[in-house]
């Protein structure tokens, strides 16, 4: 919207501003954040009253989380109503990655609503069938990546590229639409799986945006793309703006969400995040740099297979308790340890994945 006013008011102006990605990032960020902190308290009060007994705890979970009994979750939607304003008004409407990766973290944000939704309502870790959960994960995530195919570069459709390598191509033809798709879901799932601790997951969520932001600015620029001497892809330098929106709203949410939290993020914003994060890495042509950059995510999803894996094939379990984070309260690490060592790692595993934008 701004961007538009910008365009209207001539080339003298000082809405010229409103026309550099950098200062609308910076826009959008603050913007976003000052969304959350003005609503959060209201929308906490909301979500207090309407779901009453909160988010079920696990009882076979570490000891210290049945204290949180109460706390309401869908905290996510702070999170995305924040960061929609803050992009709408800030972000270019006419740039078709921006719609895009809005319509993978709504869809996704819904799926996570929904399964909260029932979570909530019914009292129970079981939402809704997860095959059909991932159907629908899926069906979004393949609308997006056929589109995302459509609007790249002719030299780059259906090619997956390699970091380090600056001319490294795979041509991988009509199979690009469901790697890119898994690429998505894997990330939403991923995010969500990492979301159990107070704070642990909307951290190095921000730092991920952070480092896709730069990116993104980085590759959607003709200049820096030649000078790093990556693939330059015209117009994802706008995925800034939602990055920048956010880190604002994480920002905001993390207010709220800092120990002891009075409220959860949810499937509602997990999911949605982790989609977001993959349609950018997919745009930009950094899918695996994705893999680098959310570690992290990585790790926690990887645990939760490997445990269900070991258990079914060998009778043992591999961990005390999966996902990883609660491996380690289980091994005595105090909570608070646990999400500031994995932001630790988070921030590490971001930049090795911004070194490799200039390891060519």
């Amino acid at each position: 919207m701004l961007y538009l006013l910008s365009e209207l008011s001539g080339t003298l102006t000082p809405l010229n501003v409103f026309r550099y990605i950098t200062f609308r990032t910076g826009g959008a960020l603050f913007t976003a954040g000052f969304f959350v902190f003005w609503f959060g308290p209201w929308i906490i009060s909301l979500l207090r009253i309407r779901q009453g007994k909160g988010q079920p705890i696990r009882e076979d979970g570490p000891a210290s989380h049945l204290t949180k009994r109460g706390t309401p979750t869908m905290g996510g939607l702070m999170i995305l109503a924040g960061a929609i304003v803050s992009v709408l008004l800030w972000a270019n409407p006419r740039n078709h990655y921006v719609w895009v990766t809005l319509a993978v973290t709504l869809g996704f944000g819904a799926i996570g609503f929904y399964d909260d939704y029932l979570k909530v309502t019914k009292q129970s870790h079981k939402g809704f069938s997860g095959k059909f959960r991932l159907l629908l994960e899926f069906a979004i995530a393949g609308a997006a990546c056929l589109l995302i195919s459509i609007y790249s570069p002719v030299s780059l459709q259906n090619q997956l590229a390699f970091p380090v390598f600056k001319d490294a191509l795979l041509n991988l033809g009509w199979f690009w639409v469901p790697f890119a798709a898994f690429v998505i879901v894997g990330a939403g799932n991923a995010v969500n799986i990492t979301d159990g601790l107070d704070g642990l997951a909307i951290v190095p969520v921000m730092i991920a945006c952070g480092t896709f932001g730069i990116i993104a600015y980085l590759v959607g620029n003709s200049f820096t793309a030649g000078y790093l001497q990556v693939n330059y892809v015209r117009d994802t330098g706008e995925l800034a703006v939602v990055c920048g929106a956010v880190i604002g709203a994480g920002l905001g949410f993390l207010w709220f969400n800092a120990p002891p939290a009075q409220i959860f993020m949810g499937d509602t914003g997990s999911l949605a995040l982790g989609g977001l994060l993959g349609s950018i890495a997919v745009a930009a042509k950094h899918e695996i740099v994705l893999a680098i950059v959310g570690g992290l995510f990585v790790l926690e999803i990887l645990s939760v297979i490997i445990q269900v894996a070991s258990f079914k094939l060998t009778g043992k379990r591999v961990f005390r308790m999966a996902p990883i984070h609660h491996h380690f309260e289980q091994k005595g690490w105090k909570e608070p340890q646990v999400v500031i060592r994995f932001w630790i790692i988070a921030v590490i595993l971001a930049l090795v994945g911004l070194a490799t934008l200039k390891l060519r």
